[in-house]
Parts: C-alpha cells; structure tokens; sequence
C-alpha cells in the first residue's frame, strides 16, 4: 500500500500536470471504484483543479466550488500518467480522468478489488476521510509523545494505526523501527524518554530521507514503480538477507494479516521473535536466538 512518502510522491508528479487544468470527463470503468453517489461525477466536468492534498494514505483532488475526489490506493492501486484520451487498460484498469494536458489512470492489479473513489462536496464532507492521526513531520516531541502514549501497544501496531500517526504503515514502520533500534513487539507503555525521543528523530529522519530519494529518483517524471518493497530498504520485504548494519539475516514475524521484519542483533538483543502459530505448534522447541536457529538448520541439512 502507497505510504506517506509514495502519496508525497504522487502529489509532488501530479501538482505540475493537473493543478490550473481543467478536468474534462470521467471515464468511469469499474462501478465498485465509486463509493459515493452526491455530487455525481459528471458534477466535476469541465471543473479546474485547485490543488491537491494528503489525507493520510489517501490523495484528494480539489475542484472549483469545493469539489473533491477522495483517492484510496489501498494495495494494489496505482496511478499512471498517459497522454491525453489513453484507452484505459484491460484487466487492471478502474477509470480514466481525461485533463487538458493528459489523461490519469487508475490500476489495481489482483482480483480484489479495494481501491475507492468518493467524490465530496464541501470541506466539512472532506474532513470525514480524516483519520486523526498526527503528522509526525510537523509535530514537536510532545506531541509525538501523546500520540504514541495514550494507549498500550505495540510499536508495530502503534506505528500503523492511521488514528495514532498518518500515513505510516507496515514498510515505512519497519524501516523505523530498524533505525530507531527497537523491537516491533515493544509496548509503547515500557519506553522511557530518552528511548521516545529516538523514535521520533527515527521516524522523522527515515520519512524525510525517503520522501527525498524517491523524488530524486524520479525527478520530473511521473512514477511508474511505486512499491512497498525498495531497493536500498534496510529490513523490509529482506527476509532472510543481511541486515545493512550488522550483516545478520532479517528476520520476520507473520501475524494476521501482516508482518513485522526486522534484525534481532539490531533490535531485539539477538532474540528471535516468535509468531503466535509457529509458537503454539513448536512450543518449548522455538528457537530463542539466531545461534539456535542455525544450529537447528545445521541439523536438518
């Protein structure tokens, strides 16, 4: 799913091609796309973009009077720039907006279809697709604190709790909590000030430095390969890979739906984290430490 520094992305691509241009038609392909029936999207024809804003993970477009189109990439979804009036693509493609100056179009690869579409109209309606978290880029330390604070959990789940932080989620928190040193499974609860202030100069740091390569990267193009697995990312979707650090193999944690990655050395004292599956079928049998681990792969080469 795109994170804060790939929305980032999209936003700083998009200002240049579609903010002053008029957005002529929707070319509505997939009816599952649109969540919401007032205004209608023929409301938005003929209409100039305002600009453009973040509302966490998602991209919502501004229209004269108060006009918005709320975008949710959720997974699979992606934005491609084509020139203007391109066919949109079979299979994958959800709908065309056709500017002046090109036409955008909206993917989602995979069967499941759980990107969304809302148009809106008003900023008091606008503000419904808020989730409240806190924009660690421009908050102060007390802030982040609170945020981080007002319940027990885990950092992994804190991290990722789009009404705690906005626009983090399961890559960037892993590249965070690497940085920062600390374990996904670490209850907010049990760190001390000195360990909160890490965490936050970790999370500024590794979003600001992100936000800023992928824009070097791309320059003055549009983004094609918005991914959550980057080359150049310390533990995320690295399994197995050597830890950038110390050169130990990442580990991983599958939980629910989601997983954790992350380098015990680094992180955890050199402990390894157990899943809840794997925990109850090895029992006593779960290796605690990466010497454990090898030692066991040694027997059952």
């Amino acid at each position: 799913m795109p994170e804060l520094p790939d929305v980032l992305l999209y936003i700083h691509a998009l200002r240049p091609r579609v903010v002053g241009s008029r957005l002529m038609r929707v070319r509505l392909v997939s009816p599952f796309l649109l969540r919401s029936t007032d205004p209608p999207l023929s409301a938005f024809d003929g209409r100039t973009t305002v600009d453009l804003h973040r509302l966490g993970k998602r991209v919502a477009f501004e229209f004269e009077d108060e006009l918005f189109l709320v975008f949710h990439l959720m997974i699979a979804g992606r934005f491609r720039w084509r020139p203007a009036g391109a066919a949109v693509p079979g299979k994958v493609g959800l709908a065309a907006f056709d500017f002046e100056a090109g036409t955008l179009l909206m993917t989602e690869a995979g069967t499941q279809k759980r990107a969304s579409l809302h148009a809106v109209r008003g900023r008091e309606n606008l503000s419904q697709h808020e989730r409240g978290g806190l924009e660690v880029l421009e908050s102060d330390l007390p802030a982040f604190t609170a945020a981080l604070q007002g319940e027990n959990h885990t950092l992994k789940r804190a991290l990722t709790d789009p009404h705690l932080f906005s626009g983090i989620g399961n890559a960037y928190s892993d590249e965070i909590l690497h940085a920062a040193r600390m374990s996904p499974f670490k209850q907010t609860g049990a760190l001390s000030d000195e360990e909160i202030r890490l965490l936050y100069d970790a999370t500024r740091r590794t979003l600001t430095e992100w936000i800023e390569q992928l824009r070097r990267e791309t320059g003055d193009g549009f983004p094609e390969k918005v991914t959550a697995f980057r080359e150049g990312m310390a533990v995320h979707g690295r399994y197995g890979k050597p830890c950038p650090v110390c050169g130990s193999p990442v580990q991983r944690v599958v939980y629910a739906a989601n997983e954790a990655n992350y380098c015990a050395p680094c992180q955890t004292g050199g402990r390894l984290l157990a899943d809840r599956s794997l925990s109850r079928l090895l029992r006593e049998d779960w290796p605690r430490t990466l010497e454990e681990l090898e030692r066991r792969r040694r027997r059952e080469a």
